[in-house]
């Protein structure tokens, strides 16, 4: 008997995989898999009740910890894509290799999604799972599948699609981020009405928070310990509550498309401002300025759904190698809708309030006097450029149509 593992959610896209995978494949059996990831509760009582309906056997996976461990490995790399924190493209690589456990313990031959041939979601799940042995099968991409076309089929066959296909907007949320795209919001010049927002209120009033890091990862919020999972939840709903963490972009999506998309990241928003905040205090500037380009490969690998890349470990390395003086506070002040770092502590500083102060006559035995050598040559290059361009006269070229030179020109 042939089986087939299919990431499933219970709308749609999936429902409609369950019947083909059967029809159009052949397969004996269809395995789905959920993954926990941090979705609402009620998509998974969904899930499990379609799931029901359709006589599948259903296997749920708690992998929050495992993304909350992915998420911070973002933040150490200040990871964002085009404006944004990181978030569902994060989420789709621990949800593929969690699928792709479940289908080699049970044993399956294939493993499914329901992802169509236009966005990113087919290429993170086919980059985890076509490095196993298992055949990849993505029936709506490869039948040519539409929405109109899938619905007729649903009621055709009488499938259980009204928990996956009711929404006006196309949402996916985890525990790190909550995005929003679909409907009128496809058009760039229509304005968002404030029901598409779940996570946070209206922007208006403000608090502070102080964030503690341990080696680059959030450990404690305002001075309470906490573990991964329940910080990030604790700060979505907190500095949600002050509108903090939101954004509407354009996207270029990896095949070319560019999408609206609207998100929503509190957590992310407000742990990227108090880290970056930390590491401008501890790293030095040559640390800082390569670093740059080290979060921005990160981001765009992360983006892609390779994070378990080769070159990816390479950059964690290099991440983790800086983040070792990254211990200390940051605090934050959210405040209708912004969030903008206002202090900073940390044993590993590299500064020196004595140093810095325009009260100190020398620093670190070195008079200001001293700098004068330093002004004088700061610039020189330049200024020998300049002169050198000012003194070279360049010769006028004849106004007669002729293309010679007006030096060359015959006077006499």
């Amino acid at each position: 008997m042939t089986s087939v593992a299919l990431a499933f959610s219970g709308g749609l896209d999936t429902t409609v995989c369950v019947p083909l995978l059967k029809e159009e494949y052949g397969y004996d059996e269809v395995i789905g898999v959920n993954v926990d990831v941090g979705q609402p509760t009620e998509e998974f009582d969904e899930a499990e009740e379609t799931a029901e309906a359709l006589g599948l056997d259903i296997h749920v996976v708690d992998a929050k910890a495992e993304f909350a461990d992915l998420c911070f490995d973002a933040v150490k790399s200040n990871a964002s894509y085009q404006g944004y924190p990181l978030g569902t493209a994060l989420a789709r690589p621990v949800i593929a290799e969690a699928i792709l456990e479940v289908a080699e313990e049970e044993g399956c031959d294939a493993i499914a999604h329901g992802c169509t041939g236009k966005g990113n979601d087919q290429l993170r799940f086919e980059a985890v799972w076509r490095g196993s042995d298992l055949e990849v099968i993505a029936p709506v991409r490869e039948l040519g599948l539409t929405r109109e076309w899938e619905i007729d089929y649903a009621a055709e066959k009488d499938l259980p699609v009204e928990a996956g296909d009711g929404g006006v907007w196309s949402i996916d949320e985890n525990i790190w981020s909550r995005a929003v795209e679909g409907g009128k919001l496809e058009n760039p010049d229509y304005e968002p009405p404030e029901d598409i927002y779940e996570w946070t209120a209206e922007p208006e009033g403000e608090t502070t928070i102080e964030v503690t890091f341990e080696e680059g990862v959030p450990v404690a919020v305002d001075g309470e310990a906490m573990d991964p999972v329940p910080l990030i939840q604790h700060l979505n709903e907190y500095a949600g509550g002050y509108g903090v963490g939101r954004t509407d972009v354009m996207e270029d999506r990896m095949l070319g498309l560019k999408v609206r998309e609207n998100y929503e990241h509190p957590a992310a928003t407000v742990l990227l401002t108090a880290h970056q905040a930390l590491e401008d205090l501890v790293l030095t500037k040559n640390e800082r300025s390569f670093k740059k380009g080290i979060e921005q490969e990160w981001s765009e690998k992360a983006y892609q759904g390779l994070v378990f890349a080769p070159v990816v470990d390479a950059l964690n390395a290099f991440v983790d190698e800086t983040q070792d003086v990254v211990t200390g506070t940051a605090t934050v002040k959210v405040s209708g809708g912004d969030c903008r770092v206002v202090a900073r502590d940390s044993e590993y500083a590299v500064y020196s309030e004595e140093m810095a102060s325009f009260n100190t006559e020398d620093v670190a035995g070195i008079a200001q006097s001293d700098a004068t050598g330093v002004a004088k040559y700061h610039g020189l290059q330049e200024r020998l450029a300049n002169d050198v361009k000012a003194s070279v006269s360049k010769p006028e070229l004849a106004t007669d149509g002729s293309g010679a030179d007006a030096a060359d020109t015959d006077e006499n």
